[in-house]
C-alpha cells in the first residue's frame, strides 16, 4: 500500500506508517504531473499540506486513491465534498498545530509592539552609523500585559492563543459564530493550572474595545475585516492574521496603517499567496512570515503521527 506525502511528512509519521506496512513516497510531484504519478505508482493515500491542490481532475483520474489527508486544519485546497461523494476518506489534523500557530501569533505581537520587524531590517544597514537615531526611533514600545486581546474565531487555535494571552496577563475577549461561553484552562510547567470563564461578545464591541486583534477563522467568501471594520477599531490597534489569506482586505489594511488607525500588523497568510503584493512586503509596519504557523518540529511530529494513526485505523 503506497502513501504519497507530496508536501512532506515527519520522520515519526513515516516510521509509524512503515511499521504498519505502508510504503511512503516522500517526493514533491508538480501539480500538473500529480495524477500521472499517482496512477503510475498506484498510490492509495495522498497526503498534502497547503501547497498541493486536490482538484476534481485529480480525483476523477486517480481510481486507486482511497484516502486524502491534509496535514493541518483548513482544507480549502481539497475538493472535500466531491472526494467524499466518490467514496474517499478525507482526513486532517485539526489539533496538532494549534499551539504552534498560537505561538506565532505572539511572535508577531511582540515583534509589533517593540518594532522588531523593522529594527531587524534597519540595524544591519544603519546600526553602525545611526545607532542613536535607531534607538530613538524604536524607543516608544508598549507592553502586552494588561492590554485587551480580541480573538475572532474561538476554535482550537483561538483557544490556544487565549491561553498564552491570559498567561502573560492580558484580558481576552472573543467572538465566535457558535460558541457563546467557554472555560479556558491555562496549564503551567509544574502541573498547576488556572481556569478562566469567558463569554463571547459582538464583533462590533470586540473591534471597538480591543488593543490587539487576532483572526482565527476559515477561508471566507468575502472580507471579514475591511474598511468598515477598521473604522470601528481603536486608534493604534495591532492586528494579526495567521488564519487564511482573503479574510482581511490588504488594501484597507495599508490605508489603515498609513492613517495611523492601525499601529502594526502581523501577516502569516496573504491574499495573493504565494505571491504577496510588494506593497505589503515592503511596508515598515507589517511583520511578515511565509505561512509558517504550523512549521515547528513539534507540530510536524504531531501532524505526522496523527495522520499515520488515522490512516492505519481506516485500513484496519
Amino acid at each position: 500500500m503506497k502513501v504519497l506525502a507530496n508536501d512532506g511528512i515527519s520522520k515519526s509519521g513515516q516510521e509509524a506508517l512503515n511499521k504498519a506496512g505502508f510504503e511512503v513516497l516522500e517526493v514533491n510531484v508538480a501539480q500538473e504531473q500529480l495524477a500521472k504519478y499517482i496512477n503510475d505508482q498506484q498510490v492509495s493515500v495522498l497526503l498534502v499540506r497547503s501547497a498541493t491542490k486536490v482538484t476534481k481532475e485529480v480525483l476523477d483520474n486517480c481510481p486507486t486513491l482511497k484516502i486524502i489527508g491534509r496535514g493541518g486544519v483548513g482544507m480549502d485546497n481539497i475538493e472535500v465534498e466531491y472526494a467524499k461523494s466518490k467514496g474517499l476518506h478525507v482526513i486532517n489534523t485539526p489539533a496538532a498545530s494549534s499551539s504552534s500557530v498560537a505561538e506565532l501569533v505572539f511572535a508577531h505581537l511582540f515583534s509589533g509592539v517593540r518594532f522588531l520587524h523593522d529594527a531587524n531590517r534597519n540595524m544591519p544597514l544603519e546600526g553602525d552609523s545611526n545607532f542613536k537615531k535607531l534607538k530613538q526611533a524604536y524607543a516608544k514600545g508598549a507592553e502586552l500585559r494588561g492590554k485587551t486581546l480580541g480573538i475572532i474565531g474561538f476554535g482550537r487555535i483561538g483557544s490556544e492563543t487565549a491561553k498564552i494571552a491570559l498567561g502573560i496577563g492580558m484580558k481576552v475577549q472573543f467572538v465566535d459564530p457558535v460558541l457563546q461561553e467557554t472555560t479556558v484552562t491555562v496549564p503551567f510547567f509544574d502541573g498547576q493550572s488556572v481556569s478562566f470563564s469567558l463569554k463571547s461578545t459582538s464583533l462590533e464591541m470586540l473591534l471597538k474595545s480591543s488593543d490587539f486583534i487576532s483572526l482565527h477563522v476559515p477561508a471566507q467568501n468575502s472580507y471579514l475585516i475591511g474598511k468598515k471594520e477598521f473604522d470601528l477599531m481603536k486608534p493604534g490597534v495591532g492586528i494579526v492574521n495567521a488564519a487564511r489569506g482573503g479574510v482581511l482586505d490588504e488594501v484597507a489594511l495599508v490605508d489603515a496603517l498609513e492613517s495611523g488607525k492601525v499601529a502594526f500588523a502581523g501577516l502569516d497568510v496573504f491574499e495573493t499567496e504565494p505571491n504577496p503584493e510588494i506593497r505589503i512586503l515592503m511596508h515598515p509596519d507589517i511583520s511578515l512570515t511565509p505561512h509558517i504557523g504550523a512549521s515547528t518540529a513539534e507540530a510536524q511530529d504531531r501532524i505526522g503521527l496523527e495522520l499515520a494513526s488515522q490512516i492505519i485505523t481506516i485500513f484496519n
